[in-house]
């Protein structure tokens, strides 16, 4: 046996561990523990008393996991007796809101809307606000507090994907930028983006602390989930997912947690941001709210050109060569995309904490290099 070999097979144990399903606490009792633990400390950060949560695939299967729990919350007959009776349910989310939402939308059968005409006119029934805390592209906040005095004047659910954006709350400096969020009912928020904890790690965190996810979600499979075991079968957190078997992804935050302890997360983030700051600085665009820097790049052949129809059309093509040459080359991948009206722009999301203000020069200068001849 090579010692690579040998190396190889020492880390079986933890291989096989993190592979593990945990559907009851005698499967998995320890994971099922550190999951507790960890939803604790992130209801925490959020800002709430006490509440509920479960690990599960993506900000994208936590975003259905609220939108269905806040359905159930507004007719909790719907498992016995369907859509039938019910009036036609709509939410409200933005235009700049993750695809999940339309995705979950059209599995559930519910109509998403940003306007409120329509709902006046058809006499639909409103339950769910989704407001987004870092949107994917621009990395914008939506204005959380603003939008609980909505939702609570109006009995409607407020469900915040935090999914990019929750990871400021460990941030005593950018927590600030989603104020309000204690108010919401339910909040996505996956520590494998900004904190870097293995992917996949996503948690979906209820301030509803009875038990209403596994009203919403329970089967009662009475040869799983037997309600007369010797201990407390609330461990038993299988019954609270749309899932069986689960990954203990929560596993994966707890040893990033204890490995770095809460300053070290805290300045992940810190260190995330003020390298986002040093590449504005040197671009001639709008500040950004989070790690999002958004920019065009413009040959000198266009500088003197005025804006009209063949400028922004010939723009346009600048970003793909850019892109192709920089693949070709080997030098860097930098993504690139138009934007609702906006023709294609490069992207540049401030993640790891190995990034160095020397790699964000390199970043410019190297687009520059390759694009000054267009």
């Amino acid at each position: 046996m090579t010692s690579c070999d040998h190396e190889f097979c020492s880390l079986l144990p933890i291989m096989i561990l993190l592979y593990l399903f945990r559907y009851t606490y005698e499967v998995s009792p320890v994971f099922l523990l550190v999951e507790e633990a960890v939803l604790k400390r992130m209801i925490e950060f959020i800002g709430w008393k006490e509440g509920d949560g479960i690990f599960n695939p993506g900000g994208s299967v936590s975003n259905m996991y609220a939108m269905n729990l806040a359905r159930y919350k507004y007719c909790p007959d719907i498992k016995e007796k369907g859509l039938s009776g019910l009036p036609r349910l709509v939410l409200f989310t933005s235009e700049e809101c993750h695809y999940s939402m339309n995705k979950a939308a059209s599995f559930l059968g519910i109509v998403q809307m940003t306007f409120l005409f329509w709902i006046i006119s058809q006499g639909a029934a409103p339950f769910l606000v989704c407001a987004t805390a870092g949107t994917t592209v621009l990395g914008a906040f939506d204005p959380l507090d603003k939008i609980a005095d909505i939702c609570e004047k109006h009995g409607l659910w407020l469900h915040v994907d935090a999914s990019w954006g929750g990871s400021a709350l460990m941030s005593r400096k950018h927590r600030k930028l989603l104020h309000g969020i204690h108010r919401a009912d339910s909040v996505a928020w996956n520590p494998h983006k900004m904190l870097m904890a293995g992917i996949q790690c996503c948690a979906l965190l209820v301030k509803d602390n009875s038990d209403l996810l596994k009203k919403c979600y329970s089967a009662k499979a009475s040869y799983l989930f037997q309600q007369d075991k010797f201990y407390d079968v609330s461990y038993d957190t299988g019954d609270k997912s749309i899932q069986c078997s689960r990954r203990p992804d929560a596993f994966k935050f707890w040893m990033t947690w204890k490995a770095l302890g809460t300053t070290g997360l805290e300045d992940r983030v810190n260190r995330a941001l003020a390298l986002a700051r040093y590449l504005i600085s040197n671009l001639n665009v709008f500040f950004p709210e989070y790690a999002n820097i958004c920019f065009w790049y413009i040959p000198s052949s266009l500088r003197k050109m005025e804006e009209g129809p063949e400028f922004w059309e010939k723009l346009h093509q600048v970003a793909p060569v850019i892109k192709e040459r920089m693949m070709k080359k080997g030098s860097m991948m930098l993504g690139y995309q138009p934007h609702r009206g906006k023709v294609n722009f490069f992207r540049q999301v401030v993640i790891s904490p190995q990034v160095s203000r020397e790699d964000m020069d390199f970043l410019l200068d190297e687009i520059d290099l390759l694009g000054r001849d267009l």
